[in-house]
């Protein structure tokens, strides 16, 4: 099945939505945590904190972070729950470059190693992970339900997945606001911090067509996931969704 946000490209060029979605993200990584800061007024470390905290019940010993970007969330896992090892993937190396300095800053580089990858084709075993967490990534999958299924695949039994992702308001008055910000202040910083004017309109398009709520849990059960739940938090502006192999 095809989903609206797999036709949402960075460049709408001829070139696949994986390859533009690299391209993006080396191309602002220099800009991406600033831009990330100031786009969510630093609520983001709160949802990242959340999220954390929901994965820390399991206790997880060996964790698998796509789309893992500049490393933010593999470093609070890792000081949080302490585990063996955590693997972070991403398809921009400009972005691993910036996590890495990050993890060798903070010595945990003995813990947490980040390296080039597409999640549609994990290099990983069957049931090689506790864990496998995702923030702010999920929109940018070329192919949803194949994304899902090889981060189920890599789950061990009763392994948790734990997807952060950025959402849509339901409630009309929030909403309007919400699209103001996201459609016109949004890529008026973006123009202005980062040389890639174009990521900054990609962004509100893609969150606008990612499932949401109870259609990206049907997808994560239509892959094998169960106990599968949606939490949504700042007034719907994101989402985690949890599900057990």
């Amino acid at each position: 099945m095809e989903y609206k946000a797999e036709k949402i490209n960075p460049y709408n060029d001829t070139e696949s939505k994986t390859g533009q979605v690299r391209q993006m993200f080396d191309s602002i990584a220099p800009a991406y945590d600033f831009m990330n800061r100031c786009m969510t007024m630093g609520i983001d470390k709160w949802w990242r904190r959340r999220a954390v905290r929901l994965v820390a019940k399991q206790q997880p010993q060996r964790l698998l972070d796509v789309a893992s970007g500049t490393g933010d969330l593999a470093i609070q896992l890792c000081r949080t729950i302490k585990p063996k090892q955590i693997v972070g993937i991403d398809l921009s190396n400009g972005m691993l470059e910036i996590g890495r300095r990050k993890v060798a800053d903070q010595h945990l580089d003995d813990v947490i190693s980040l390296e080039e990858g597409d999640c549609l084709k994990l290099r990983f075993a069957d049931a090689e992970f506790d864990a496998v967490t995702v923030a702010y990534g999920v929109r940018n999958f070329e192919h949803l339900e194949q994304g899902y299924a090889e981060m189920h695949r890599v789950l061990a039994p009763g392994g948790l997945l734990c997807v952060v992702e950025l959402s849509t308001p339901t409630n009309p008055i929030i909403k309007f606001f919400y699209d103001i910000y996201t459609r016109h202040v949004i890529p008026f910083i973006g123009r202005s911090k980062s040389k890639d004017a174009r990521a900054y309109s990609y962004l509100p398009e893609s969150i606008a067509a990612v499932p949401q709520g109870e259609a990206m849990l049907q997808i994560m059960r239509k892959v094998g996931f169960s106990d599968c739940r949606a939490i949504a938090m700042t007034f719907g502006t994101c989402s985690i969704y949890l599900g057990v192999k």
